[in-house]
């Protein structure tokens, strides 16, 4: 009211829209008459909490003369281009979209008093911060600002004490959500996720939930498949066209769906009234992004659930989030069971992705059977990817069986009884270095084939072409290499 900067950090659903629309309102009332230019501006990251403040406006100057108008891309300009002409008091909108109108000078932002900035960590993130500073630019130098989040980084915060000039600040538990929100990780396989969502979709306590996914592709074919099951489920997500995502929205609020399917868009301001359910069916990579995502829920004193599926791929995310929160509570559903955070003070045992079987549970691509092997050696059968049965196998041939002749695949090699032997000096050779030069052995073997054995054969004997077959001049060098060992 005194025109002094202000810092809020407050939890999500503890009214922050109403925290600067009431003073502002006051404000531009006693102030009197209409103005010549736009004297409120208020930035927010998304559509949808543009449209949603805006709203608030209304709703509380309902039976003021105060005018405001929103800007936001995704629909015509034109419309919003007609609404600036007629020199609302208040905007409110999206950096991107104010500024392509400020470049083709359909607003003029000389007369702005006050600036807003809304969920202020997201809209100083490295993606804004280039669109924020051209703005500021644009601004009068006097004015007030006033950053309202539910979250700030350290880093956020110092780049906030460049612009704020001695704020006034308000912090009320702004790292934690409200205190009225339940908290449980659910451990569960990957490829089992839809049937323990549905599971919870069915649950008495259950009236309206919001199902938080990492990508619009992942929210849109979950939302399909449980349209298909019966559940009044509908998707939000950046793809869609704003009309679509207005009637998702609004359709949400009014009952039509139960079930809303979202990316983060839907993360940051959204209030619906009576959320029970806020579900991490991919958990978030942050604590500050878990924070908003459950903001849903819990508002407004009402009680609500925070329900995040985990798997042994999320160790770090839970990790991450604990660190802030503190140890969550663990809830196993009897046959949900997959990969979970392991035990870190929390008093039980927590495997992470480990079935009774020694297989991945949580694997989405190999279900809950054993990973299949991705080639290289095995142990006492050599060089190559399929095994050969038999005692001392050579280099194999995809599966084939040579009983215990250890049958090699490349000519000119030594097949006899020698190889497949299990004891004397041979297989004692084959514990310790021999082991190492037959594999060696083997891979020139391999490289030259038959015409690099018997060049190798020539070499052995001084370069003379002897007679001698191929098998025996080889056991013959063999012999003089563990005389000389």
């Amino acid at each position: 009211m005194r025109g002094q900067d202000v810092l809020g950090l407050a939890p999500t659903g503890t009214g922050k829209t109403a925290a600067f629309a009431l003073p502002i309102l006051q404000r531009l009332l006693e102030a009197g008459g209409p103005a010549p230019k736009p004297r409120v501006l208020i930035l927010a990251p998304t559509r949808e909490l543009v449209i949603q403040i805006e709203r608030e406006f209304q709703a509380l100057g309902e039976k003021t003369p105060v005018t405001s108008v929103v800007v936001f891309g995704g629909v015509s300009a034109s419309k919003q281009i007609n609404a600036l002409r007629r020199k609302p008091d208040i905007i409110v909108a999206c950096p991107g979209r104010l500024l392509d109108l400020h470049g083709r000078r359909a607003v003029d932002l000389s007369g702005i008093e006050v600036a807003v900035f809304d969920e202020a960590d997201h809209m100083f993130d490295l993606g804004f911060l280039p669109s924020i500073r051209r703005i500021l630019a644009a601004l009068p130098r006097r004015r007030q600002n006033l950053f309202f989040s539910a979250t700030m980084p350290r880093e956020i915060r110092r780049l906030t004490d460049e612009i704020l000039h001695r704020p006034h600040v308000v912090e009320l538990q702004h790292s934690r959500p409200a205190d009225t929100i339940e908290h449980a990780l659910y451990p569960v396989a990957d490829m089992r996720k839809q049937d323990l969502l549905e599971h919870l979709l069915g649950e008495d306590d259950f009236t309206s939930a919001i199902v938080f996914l990492r990508t619009k592709a992942r929210a849109r074919r979950l939302a399909e498949r449980l349209s298909r099951r019966g559940h009044n489920a509908i998707a939000l997500q950046g793809n869609m066209s704003q009309g679509q995502r207005e009637r998702a929205l609004q359709g949400f609020r009014d009952g039509r769906y139960d079930v809303l399917v979202a990316t983060d868009i839907a993360a940051r301001g959204i209030d619906v009234a009576g959320v029970s359910h806020v579900i991490n069916f991919d958990l978030p990579h942050t604590s500050d992004a878990y924070t908003h995502r459950i903001g849903r829920t819990g508002r407004s004193e009402c009680q609500g659930k925070a329900c995040s599926f985990v798997t042994s791929e999320d160790r770090a995310q839970v990790r991450t989030i604990e660190a802030r929160l503190g140890k969550l509570p663990l809830v196993h559903v009897e046959g949900f069971g997959g990969g979970e955070p392991a035990a870190e003070g929390r008093g039980e045992t927590r495997s992470y992705g480990r079935s009774s079987g020694g297989g991945r549970s949580n694997n989405a691509r190999g279900g809950g059977g054993p990973r299949r092997p991705t080639g290289g050696r095995k142990a006492g059968t050599g060089r190559g990817a399929g095994s050969v049965k038999g005692a001392g196998s050579g280099r194999g041939a995809s599966g084939r069986e040579a009983a215990g002749t250890g049958r090699d695949t490349n000519p000119g090699r030594d097949t006899g009884p020698a190889r497949a032997a299990s004891t004397g000096p041979r297989a004692a050779f084959g514990q310790g270095l021999g082991a190492e030069r037959d594999g060696e052995t083997r891979r020139g073997a391999d490289k030259g084939g038959s015409k690099g054995s018997a060049k190798r054969s020539q070499r052995g004997s001084g370069g003379s072409s002897s007679t001698e077959p191929t098998s025996e001049r080889r056991r013959s060098r063999k012999t003089r290499g563990l005389v000389r060992s």
